[in-house]
């Protein structure tokens, strides 16, 4: 498997490799041309110098063979680093440069050359002019014309300029020679800074892989550390990780916590019906006493129903399949119809009823069935919780799109720190509950679950021995 650090690389590797021979090679084409252009125009300069300079000497009269001439073509040869040729009309050699021609050469450029310059007055390639020079050369031809007696000019001669390939090239080998030498350290350069790049990406992403690798393996107080200050998208990865195991730590915590929880609520009935059963089968507890301890058996079986009944609720609300059912109904009735039921257990303790609710209907959006879940949990809570002989209250309120249902009951004050754990699978606030009351500490909990997943809140506030819970539902 290829990592991500080799494909990163070759990419860019590729990339600049691919950029640069594409360079080179628009470098190269338009730099050559750009030479053989310039050596054109040049020699074509000279040969249109030298011709003009001939002419005007021809005018004056004055041979070819005078000292001054040749040593003004013998200049131009040396300045323009050319081979200079004068011929007839036909071709013919007159006057040359030393040098330059292939030993026992024709003294005469071919007829084809002299037809072409005498046709169109000059004349431009790279050729050995038939054999007259030992390589190809660079030749630029001109015609040579002079003025007769009615003014009119006529050729007289052909003047041909000749540079060797190799001076034509030389600068242009020069350019590509720094070219390349300067490509050669960019692109060294650019491969390290490549390498260093992909180097630096990469490594954080194998931290995480080796991070993410021991939280798998139990690690879980392991965490992507180096990377908080970067802005990022490594700095959002290692953030998200992070949260992510933060968020896995707490419920493996909660995990283990409901564990342990679910096993002390199960195991104090299940110790205390074993006993009494023991007790009873082996003759240790008298027979006239067997009667009460059976109905302690009795409700610590019922005390067992329960909870496996409110931890079955809990599978079932937590469940990703668990779907809400969305319908119109009457909040007021629902909490009325709760409280009726409760009438019993409000009696025996002998609490007021302080109802404040609208005198129509109040129609919400829900699952009817869930909320009176929830009012039936909130009410019973609140009637444990209630101090014998005071008031217990419930009202229901409407605000922007919003119906706010309240459960109030006269006890104990919640201290501050437990009011936000209140919610929490076994927890209880009063921890003699245990003892005396029949609670399972999954209420709370199950009413939390239901309004999550009716996308609803639930607050709570307790001051001076006053607990109200306040949830809301959507207006229909």
């Amino acid at each position: 498997m290829k990592s991500l650090y080799g494909r990163e690389f070759s990419i860019m590797a590729g990339v600049i490799l691919l950029s640069f021979a594409l360079l080179a090679g628009a470098f190269v084409t338009l730099t050559y041309q750009y030479t053989i252009r310039e050596k054109q125009d040049a020699m074509e300069r000279t040969a249109d110098t030298i011709a003009d300079f001939t002419s005007a000497m021809q005018n004056a009269n004055v041979s070819l063979l005078d000292s001054s001439y040749q040593a003004y073509l013998a200049a131009i040869s040396n300045i323009s680093d050319a081979y200079v040729m004068i011929c007839d009309e036909e071709g013919q050699v007159l006057l040359s440069s030393k040098g330059a021609l292939r030993d026992g050469a024709p003294p005469s450029v071919p007829t084809s050359v002299a037809r072409e310059v005498s046709q169109n007055g000059g004349y431009n390639d790279i050729t050995s002019l038939g054999g007259l020079f030992p390589e190809k050369r660079y030749t630029a031809g001109q015609m040579v014309t002079v003025s007769n007696l009615m003014g009119r000019e006529i050729a007289c001669g052909m003047v041909f300029v000749s540079a060797s390939m190799s001076s034509v090239t030389a600068l242009w080998q020069d350019l590509s020679a720094i070219f390349f030498m300067t490509a050669a350290a960019v692109l060294c350069v650019a491969f390290l800074t490549s390498s260093v790049t992909s180097r630096h990406q990469t490594k954080p992403l194998k931290e995480i892989a080796d991070t993410a690798r021991r939280f798998g393996h139990g690690e879980f107080d392991v965490r992507v550390t180096g990377y908080e200050h970067r802005k990022d998208e490594v700095g959002e990865l290692a953030e998200a990780f992070n949260a992510m195991a933060d968020s896995i730590a707490q419920s493996e915590a909660k995990r283990s916590e409901f564990i342990a929880n679910v096993s002390h609520e199960l195991k104090t009935p299940m110790t205390t019906i074993a006993g009494f059963a023991d007790g009873i089968l082996d003759g240790t507890i008298p027979p006239e006493r067997e009667r009460d301890y059976l109905k302690t058996i009795s409700s610590e079986t019922r005390r067992l129903s329960r909870l496996v009944r409110r931890m079955l609720d809990l599978s079932r609300l937590q469940s990703s399949e668990n779907v809400t059912a969305q319908e119109p109904f009457d909040t007021a009735e629902v909490m009325l119809r709760v409280l009726v039921s409760l009438e019993t257990k409000i009696n025996a303790r002998h609490l007021d009823v302080d109802a404040h609710l609208p005198d129509g209907p109040v129609m919400v959006w829900g699952d009817p069935d869930a909320i009176t879940q929830v009012c039936y949990n909130l009410l019973d809570n609140a009637i444990k919780f209630s101090d014998e002989g005071t008031t217990m209250g419930i009202g229901i309120t409407t605000k922007g799109g919003k119906a706010y249902v309240s459960v109030r009951n006269q006890g104990k004050t919640i201290p501050p720190e437990e009011l936000s754990l209140l919610f929490d699978r076994f927890h209880k606030a009063d921890h003699s509950r245990s003892a005396d009351r029949d609670g399972v500490g999954l209420g709370l909990y199950i009413v939390k679950t239901i309004l999550g997943n009716h996308k609803e809140n639930i607050t709570v506030t307790s001051s001076e021995g006053v607990t109200e819970f306040t949830f809301t539902l959507t207006l229909a």
